[in-house]
């Protein structure tokens, strides 16, 4: 459900709901399975998603971190620089000067 609906607003609840479990219960397995709180898990999706949309469309960076799910586009910088290690503009001028230089 995550990967499907990376863009809505998944609450631990649903995320439970959608399992057939306590939110309490889910939480400690989600955490346990993965390393990563559903939130965390969730963020990453949509980060990876944004990253790919930053490499193959054309698409500004506004848009793209609004289609993936975060609501203003200073939380998704922080969010992309603290998972990357470079700002949404950046990774998009790193990939376009490696393509360059193939």
């Amino acid at each position: 459900m995550i990967e499907r609906e990376y863009d809505s607003d998944l609450q631990l609840a649903t995320l439970a709901q959608e399992a057939k479990l306590s939110r309490y219960h889910f939480l400690r397995l989600f955490l346990r399975l993965t390393g990563l709180t559903p939130h965390q898990y969730v963020r990453r999706a949509r980060l990876r998603r944004a990253a790919g949309q930053m490499i193959w469309s054309g698409s500004k960076v506004t848009e793209i971190a609004l289609d993936s799910g975060f609501g203003d586009i200073s939380n998704f910088n922080h969010a992309f620089r603290a998972e990357f290690g470079v700002s949404p503009r950046g990774y998009r001028m790193a990939y376009l000067d490696m393509r360059k230089e193939i």
